[in-house]
This record gives structure tokens, C-alpha cells and sequence, in this order.
């Protein structure tokens, strides 16, 4: 058992909270059994460590038979050492150290998607988080992380995306011209999310949301910019009803994923199945 909270193996692993420590290793941290859950039930490979104290192996029968079946031995540790290597305050007595496993564009956009997210500067991790759990829960193909946008693997957006981390490919680091280029040779149209856009609800009467997309996201406070928009094929809106100034990133971006996978089915149209 391990049992110092300064030792040079839980600093390591502590480390894995600050984005220099990720990028130098390849490796990120994951807290929590439902986290653990997920990759263990489809990545388990990707898992290099896995560390639990007593009391919180024993509440989680499911993730130990996902381990013993994954051939991921567990190592116990104490309260306090966990507690060190953890990110939040309370990491439910399990904690997993995972490689980083992201998906090249080249290779997204070659297997024939039908419906994308791209992410151009997106800043707030739970923002990011919770986009990439909504283009899970919309059956979305892919997630596409342009170079300005949040480090996918910092803790606070492994956390907000529960497990959908795992479930579909994400690409990290690429040149947004690049991206957009590649998604339009797949067949693609890209849209915009842009408050100065047209009409969404004009644009699915037209049936422009049936076809396959790739979903463009901008900034929390700055949108997208004119460059930005200037490669989309068009732009457009989601209407306020209510009194509402405007709507969050992540709200939004969920509206315009399961608009497109509302369209894309209505008209027998699915998405390519996921990991």
C-alpha cells in the first residue's frame, strides 16, 4: 500500500493536473469510478495505473470485475494519498492515471462521418466537457479540437464530460483552414453557430440540417471571427423566445447537435457508430 503522500511516485501523478506535466508524458488523470467505469469498459489499454483505497474498491463491485477482466491490477493506497493526487476534494477512493489517445483528422474525416463538432477556441473546460458529452449523447461521429481551444485532458474537462471521453474519437491541436478543408472533402457542409446568423429553425424547414455536417463552435465571450466565419458554408442562429440575453456555449452547441441528429434521423439518415 502506498502510504506517502510525498513520495516521488504520487508527485508524478499529481503532476498530471497541470498541462506541461500531460504534455510531457502523454498520460492524463482520472477521478472518480464513473470516469474509471468508462475507461476500463472501452479503453481499458489505455489505463497505465490505477490506484484505490480500501473502503472505495470495495463500494465499486462493477469496476473491480472491469478491472479483472481488463487485467488492471489495482494498487491501494491511503486516504491521504489519494487525496494528494487527486484534483477535486473528494475523488470517491478511486483514481486512475490514462495515455492520452487522440484521433488524427486525417483519419476522422476519412471514415465517412455524418455528423461533427468542431471547437475553435473554446476556453472553459466545463464548457468544453459538456460539448463533448452532448455530440456523444447526439451520436455525433467525432469531436475536433482546434489549437486554441482547452486542453481536452485537463481534469475539470475529463470530469464534465462523465465518461464520453472515451465513447467517440477526438482529435487535438489542429489548424482550424486545415480542418475545415477536410470536412468539406468528406462530403460535409459546415455550419456556423453565430448569434448574426440566419434563422435555425428557417434553415431545418429547408432540410439544410439533414444533410452531413460538421458543426463549427467559437468562443464563450468572442464567438467566432470573421476568418472563422469566412470558411463556414453558412451561419446560423438559434431564435430567443424568452427574455434571455443569450444563450451558454455548451447549451447551444447541445440545440444545434441534436437538431442535426434530429434531421439525420427523421429522414433515416445515421450516424457512423462510435468507438
Amino acid at each position: 500500500m502506498l502510504e506517502n503522500p510525498r513520495s516521488p511516485r504520487v508527485r508524478a501523478v499529481a503532476k498530471l493536473t497541470k498541462r506541461s506535466a500531460r504534455t510531457e508524458t502523454g498520460l492524463f488523470l482520472l477521478e472518480g469510478p464513473q470516469a474509471v467505469r468508462e475507461a476500463l469498459t472501452y479503453l481499458p489499454d489505455a489505463i497505465v495505473e490505477l490506484f484505490a483505497t480500501p473502503t472505495g474498491w470495495e463500494k465499486h463491485a462493477d469496476v473491480r470485475a472491469l478491472a479483472a477482466d481488463a487485467d488492471v491490477e489495482v494498487e491501494y493506497v491511503t486516504e491521504d494519498v489519494l487525496s494528494a493526487m487527486a484534483d477535486t476534494v473528494t475523488p470517491q477512493g478511486i483514481v486512475a492515471v490514462a495515455r492520452q489517445t487522440p484521433t488524427s483528422v486525417r483519419d476522422i474525416f476519412g471514415a465517412s462521418p455524418r455528423l461533427v463538432a468542431i471547437c475553435e477556441e473554446v476556453r472553459d473546460p466545463g464548457n468544453l466537457g459538456t460539448i463533448i458529452r452532448a455530440a456523444d449523447a447526439a451520436g455525433a461521429d467525432a469531436v475536433v479540437l482546434t489549437g486554441r481551444t482547452v486542453d481536452p485532458y485537463n481534469p475539470k474537462v475529463v470530469r464534465s464530460t462523465t465518461g464520453s471521453l472515451f465513447h467517440l474519437p477526438l482529435s487535438v491541436g489542429g489548424d482550424l483552414y486545415d480542418v475545415i478543408r477536410r470536412a468539406h472533402s468528406a462530403g460535409l457542409q459546415v455550419l456556423a453557430a453565430d448569434v448574426k446568423g440566419d434563422d435555425l429553425l428557417a434553415a431545418r424547414a429547408d432540410g439544410v440540417l439533414d444533410r452531413p455536417t460538421a458543426w463549427l463552435f467559437g468562443n464563450e465571450a468572442r464567438g467566432l471571427d470573421e476568418d472563422a466565419l469566412g470558411l463556414a458554408d453558412r451561419s446560423l442562429r438559434l431564435p430567443i423566445f424568452g427574455r434571455a440575453e443569450s444563450l451558454n456555449l455548451a447549451t447551444a452547441a447541445s440545440v444545434c447537435l441534436y437538431e442535426s441528429a434530429f434531421a439525420q434521423r427523421a429522414n433515416g439518415r445515421t450516424a457512423v457508430t462510435n468507438r
